[in-house]
Parts: C-alpha cells; sequence; structure tokens
C-alpha cells in the first residue's frame, strides 16, 4: 500500500508548480519593466527622431488631426512641460526655437517624411509640407503661421489616449475639454488664440477646431492641422 504520507508533498509540489511558473513569470515582467526604465533614463539626452518608422503614421490619424479619446473622462490640463516624457517635451523645443527663428524651413527636420511625417492637413497634399504651411500664412514668407504655431505651444497642454496605442500629447487643451467647463482664465488663454467670433462658432460645431499640435510619448511631432 502506497504510504499516504510520502505522497501527499509530492502531490503539493505538483499543485503548486502553476503558482510557482506564475510567480516567476511576474518577476520577469517586472524585470524586463525595470530595465525598459533604465533605457529610458540612458536616451533622455537623445534628441527625437522625426523620421522614425516606429511611430503611428499620419495614416493612423483621425480626420480632426487627432486620435480617438478612448474615455469619456475629461483629461487633465497641464502647463507643465516638465512633467512630459523627455522626447516629447525636447520636440516641442525644438518646434518652438524653429518658430522663433522667424524662418518656416527650421521645421522641416522636425516634420519629416515618409509615413511618419507631420500630418499639415486634414486632406490630402501634393506640395512640399513646408510649402504648404507657408502658403497658409497670410504673409509671403509664412511668419504669420509661425506665430500661430508659437502661440498654440506656449498654451497648456492634455495627455489624450493614456495607455494606448495613439496616446498623444496635444496643445492648446482647448481641443481636449468642453468649452463650457473653461473658467475665465481659461477663456482668456483661449482669446490669445482665436477671436470670440471663432468661440461662438467652436460652440455650434461642439468643440475646439482651430491648430493643434499632437506630438507623441516618443518625440514624433504627429500633426499641425486646423478644421473638422
Amino acid at each position: 500500500m502506497t504510504n499516504f504520507t510520502t505522497i501527499f508533498p509530492f502531490l503539493l509540489f505538483l499543485l503548486g508548480a502553476p503558482l510557482f511558473t506564475a510567480s516567476a513569470v511576474a518577476q520577469s515582467t517586472t524585470g524586463n519593466s525595470q530595465s525598459e526604465n533604465a533605457i529610458e533614463n540612458e536616451d533622455e539626452e537623445t534628441v527625437p527622431d522625426a523620421d522614425n518608422g516606429d511611430q503611428p503614421a499620419a495614416d493612423d490619424l483621425h480626420d480632426d488631426g487627432a486620435l480617438a479619446v478612448t474615455n469619456n473622462a475629461e483629461p487633465e490640463v497641464s502647463h507643465d512641460l516638465q512633467a512630459l516624457p523627455f522626447p516629447t517635451r525636447r520636440m516641442h523645443e525644438l518646434i518652438l526655437e524653429a518658430t522663433q527663428s522667424g524662418d518656416i524651413e527650421k521645421l522641416r527636420p522636425l516634420i519629416g517624411t515618409g509615413e511618419s511625417a507631420t500630418q499639415v492637413s486634414l486632406g490630402t497634399i501634393e506640395e512640399d509640407p513646408v510649402d504648404f504651411l507657408k502658403s497658409l500664412s497670410g504673409d509671403p514668407e509664412g511668419h504669420e503661421i509661425l506665430a500661430i504655431l508659437q502661440e498654440i505651444l506656449e498654451a497648456g497642454y492634455v495627455h489624450l489616449d493614456k495607455g494606448t496605442s495613439h496616446e498623444l500629447y496635444v496643445w492648446p487643451y482647448f481641443f481636449g475639454v468642453s468649452l463650457e467647463k473653461l473658467d475665465a482664465g481659461q477663456m482668456v488663454d483661449l482669446f490669445r488664440i482665436v477671436t470670440y467670433g471663432d468661440y461662438a462658432d467652436f460652440k455650434d460645431f461642439g468643440g475646439y477646431i482651430f491648430y493643434r499640435v499632437g506630438i507623441t510619448p516618443t518625440g514624433r511631432w504627429a500633426f499641425f492641422v486646423a478644421g473638422d
């Protein structure tokens, strides 16, 4: 007859094996996460690559030039650039520097090329993207569109679709919040960018539809568009 006292520990070992395996996987996952964080810290001084093919292509963007918000929660408005991921913050700085130079050609290396190029129109454009942006300006040198871009980037931002493949930081924050909920100070922020007549049009439409900028957490300039 089999000794139950002898076989019982063996049964416990068999039953406990899956739990041990799951624990090992969890520890391995934690280790991988820590390694990834270490890599991100090591890369902190790397300038974002505007032509990084690993980023969502312009075709992944919705027609409004942004990516879909996957929840109904009102996103938090932030003016804290230090809270941004380093690649996002660096791209934000580079675009601002380009606008301050007064030379619209300084945007060219930031816009990039190919599938990962910055979306500058809600529709298809055949011309060079920098030339297209210049054509939107009221002056022949593109100074007006640079001024608009600068004003947009100096406003606060919202973090949209956090934790998804469509995660984005979008300026100005008006794009991601309900206009009816803006307080008095935020209304002043809005009127630094648009007129009251524009605001009335936004309310009729149901949201902010003037120029906006989207930058991914990995530093790709996703879009600079206006319209609905």
